[in-house]
């Protein structure tokens, strides 16, 4: 098992990617801390986990709150003895042009996707050093490698999340700490299937799905597990030589656009 004997903090992990990841590292041999702003969600993951033969506990996060960040990471090692990996999945969306976007609907969505990232580094940080190094994976996105029209705010911030993921992997490389970022394309989770909704469109939600599919050279969306195994190996030993990278999980997408995406 690759993470044997590791100790995991996986945050967003009520659902899609984050649920999807916890579990995955709980069948590899971690001890997987399930973090959520939705503490039932956080408990059912840890329940998923178990029932595949994982250990794992669960706490409710507010990741834009350094005071909840600390307390994740500390209640983590009083409950498993050390920290080794922190997957900074939580994050939020917003479609909206700029103009669209109120002050505090900005505020919000950078608190979470990338603050939260900073203060989940910071505190987990000192942990892994005790241990003699660890490794971070931060979910980015294809939306922060290119510009997507009405996403400028959600661009935004996963631009942030890479550039701090590659700073932070220069920064504490010497120290034994990998730091690397996930960048999915359009996957099939319930963030998504939210703002499908919001967003309105075609009345038929495969329908939906399928036309979102045609962006991706591949022709289809993503499932959260093809995300999770990436960054499962970006987690892992097997990806020892490797930080500092932006790695797209997207079907294609980030290579450039494909005729299926112009069919009827």
């Amino acid at each position: 098992m690759r993470l044997q004997g590791k100790v995991a903090i996986v945050t967003g992990a009520a659902s899609g990617i984050g649920r999807a990841t916890a579990v995955l590292f709980g069948q590899e041999g971690a001890r997987v801390m399930c973090a959520d702003l939705n503490g039932e969600g956080a408990r059912a993951a840890a329940e998923a986990v178990a029932a595949q033969g994982g250990e794992a506990a669960w706490t409710q996060v507010d990741v834009s709150r350094e005071e909840d960040v600390q307390r994740m990471v500390q209640e983590t090692v009083q409950r498993f003895g050390r920290l080794d990996i922190l997957f900074n999945n939580a994050g939020v969306e917003l479609a909206a042009p700029v103009t669209q976007v109120p002050e505090e609907r900005w505020d919000w969505l950078l608190d979470i996707n990338l603050k939260g990232v900073y203060l989940g580094c910071k505190h987990a940080i000192p942990e892994m050093l005790k241990v003699g190094g660890g490794a971070i994976v931060n979910t980015a996105s294809g939306a922060g490698l290119m510009g997507i029209a009405g996403l400028s705010t959600y661009c935004a911030s996963k631009g942030g999340v890479v550039l701090l993921t590659k700073s932070l992997a220069v920064e504490w490389a010497a120290q034994g700490i990998r730091v690397n970022a996930v960048c999915p394309g359009v996957i099939r989770t319930p963030m998504v299937e939210r703002g499908l909704r919001t967003l309105g469109g075609t009345a038929d939600p495969e329908e939906a799905w399928r036309r979102l599919g045609l962006v991706h050279p591949i022709g289809r969306v993503g499932q959260p597990e093809e995300v999770a195994r990436a960054v499962l190996f970006l987690a892992s030993d097997e990806a020892s030589f490797i930080t500092g990278v932006a790695l797209p999980v997207d079907g294609g997408w980030a290579a450039g656009p494909t005729p299926r995406q112009f069919a009827p």
